[in-house]
């Protein structure tokens, strides 16, 4: 039964896309191509999603799902102006019968033009969306900030991080492409590198033949991570509590096999000619049903209040709900989760827009408020949607300067 609603809503709108095909061309081949086309991904659709799986949204059902939108953005771009065109012709038709004389309203040239220019709306996100995941996913952006504080340590002014965020490496498909992503984030040559959760869709196992390539990251001050709420396996079905047990440790030991340091609600100073630095991690906090393991309180407890601290936190809601208010002051945080929903438009200067912020308030880049702030990263992987548009992979290099400082 669950099905009959979305199978209804589909075959409605092809039949509107498939009218304004047909206003268009009479060509039968077309035709004929358009509807195994539509059948062919409906039908992949249902087989990805019946055939059994201990995972949600694996990698076919993840593409299965990308082609699907791919053609049901457009066809309801098309259902947008047939629409409207329709409506146009109901209103004239009342006009000639109840206004109407000898002379009567025709709109077959109108009719063509309109389903013409639906089809050429429809082409643009069609393209899009199959670019975002033929190129998209793996278009690498190194996105660089600069801020400011008045109580930057002095032997701090100048330091440089690179923030990385979810990498769920269980949706890559290409090592050539991340071998590119991680060269590109040690050309940054930070001083130290943070992670800022999800390194899998579900299981430790997703990284295996990832892990030499992201041990190869190397900063002078260390990499740091922290888990994401895909991180602790609740998207899976777990033969026992144990096994998923058996999991999230087997995830924390392969961090620590490739190098980095888990911060687990802990902290780290990082020292340079007597002055010092906080790094703390928590783990996963997330408003709504969203895990809330991440402690700070305990995290930041053995804090000296006057210390200028950097939070690694997956999820940034945790930022306004819990961080901003909180009594010891936390001058930076990093987060991603958002992944900008991976798809979206962004001008600099001029319009930044995505879905996601609907959800979110802080959904990627910058923010602050009472010289606090939060980066939120776009995320170097994706999930869902194998794909991104206009919400590229991001890399994040931060500098920090002290106020009143060249």
């Amino acid at each position: 039964m669950r099905w009959i609603l979305p199978l209804v809503f589909y075959i409605l709108i092809d039949i509107y896309a498939f009218q304004a095909l047909k206003t268009v061309t009479d060509n039968k081949w077309i035709h004929y191509a358009y509807l195994a086309l539509s059948l062919l991904v409906l039908g992949n659709v249902f087989y990805q999603t019946l055939t059994p799986s201990e995972v949600r949204l694996s990698s076919a059902r993840s593409y299965a799902f990308g082609l699907l939108l791919a053609l049901v953005v457009p066809k309801l771009l098309i259902v947008i102006f047939m629409f409207g065109e329709d409506v146009l012709r109901g209103i004239v038709s009342v006009y000639e019968r109840f206004v109407g004389g000898e002379d009567r309203l025709t709109l077959p040239s109108r009719r063509k033009f309109v389903s013409t220019l639906a089809l050429t709306v429809a082409a643009i996100p069609f393209a899009s969306l199959l670019y975002g995941m033929y190129r998209g996913k793996y278009n690498f952006r190194v996105l660089e900030y600069e801020l400011t504080f008045p109580d930057l340590p002095d032997a701090f002014d100048g330091y440089q991080i690179t923030q990385i965020s979810d990498i769920h490496s269980g949706s890559f498909d290409n090592f050539k492409e991340i071998e590119y992503a991680v060269n590109l984030i040690n050309e940054q040559g930070s001083d130290a590198i943070l992670f800022t959760g999800d390194l899998v869709n579900n299981k430790a196992e997703e990284m295996n033949p990832w892990k030499e390539l992201f041990g190869q990251l190397t900063a002078s001050d260390g990499v740091y991570s922290v888990l994401g709420n895909h991180d602790y396996g609740d998207y899976v079905s777990w033969e026992s509590q144990q096994a998923k047990e058996r999991n999230l440790e087997d995830l924390k030991s392969l961090q620590r096999e490739m190098g980095w340091d888990l911060l687990l609600n802990e902290h780290r100073y990082i020292e340079r000619q007597g002055d010092r630095l906080a790094l703390v991690g928590v783990e996963n906090w997330g408003a709504g049903g969203f895990k809330k393991k991440g402690d700070l309180d305990r995290a930041v407890e053995p804090l000296h209040p006057d210390d200028f601290t950097i939070l690694l936190s997956h999820d940034p809601s945790h930022w306004k709900e819990k961080v901003q208010s909180h009594p010891k002051k936390v001058h930076l945080t990093l987060s991603g989760h958002t992944h900008g929903m991976q798809f979206g438009i962004e001008i600099p200067g001029w319009i930044k827009w995505s879905p996601v912020q609907y959800r979110y308030e802080h959904w990627a880049g910058i923010y602050s408020d009472s010289e606090q702030f939060i980066n939120v990263n776009r995320g170097l992987g994706f999930l869902g949607y194998p794909g991104r548009v206009g919400i590229w992979p991001e890399i994040s290099v931060i500098r920090l300067k002290k106020s009143g400082k060249a």
